[in-house]
């Protein structure tokens, strides 16, 4: 199980709230801090990990916990993608 510094649960969210109350919590930590998201909507676990990743920051683990809910630990960097045109 990976270490992390804070945790959001979010089971019986759907999207996009499950991204926007994910955000709005990685805004909470420090850079280089880990952040647990728990879920237990399916399209969650493929919606969180691609739009934190779109935000700059690092997924370092998406883990199924139970029969009905997963961890996704995501590594805040602060950095944004810069688009090459």
């Amino acid at each position: 199980m990976a270490e992390y510094n804070s945790e959001l649960d979010i089971k019986g969210e759907i999207c996009p709230f499950t991204f926007v109350r994910s955000k709005l919590a990685l805004e909470k930590i420090n850079q280089g801090e880990k952040l647990r998201i728990i879920v237990d909507y399916e399209p969650a676990i493929r919606n969180v990990p691609r739009s934190m990743e779109e935000q700059g920051h690092k997924v370092i683990s998406i883990n199924k916990i139970n029969d009905t809910d997963y961890e996704i630990i995501v590594e805040k960097n602060g950095l944004k993608k810069i688009n090459k045109t």
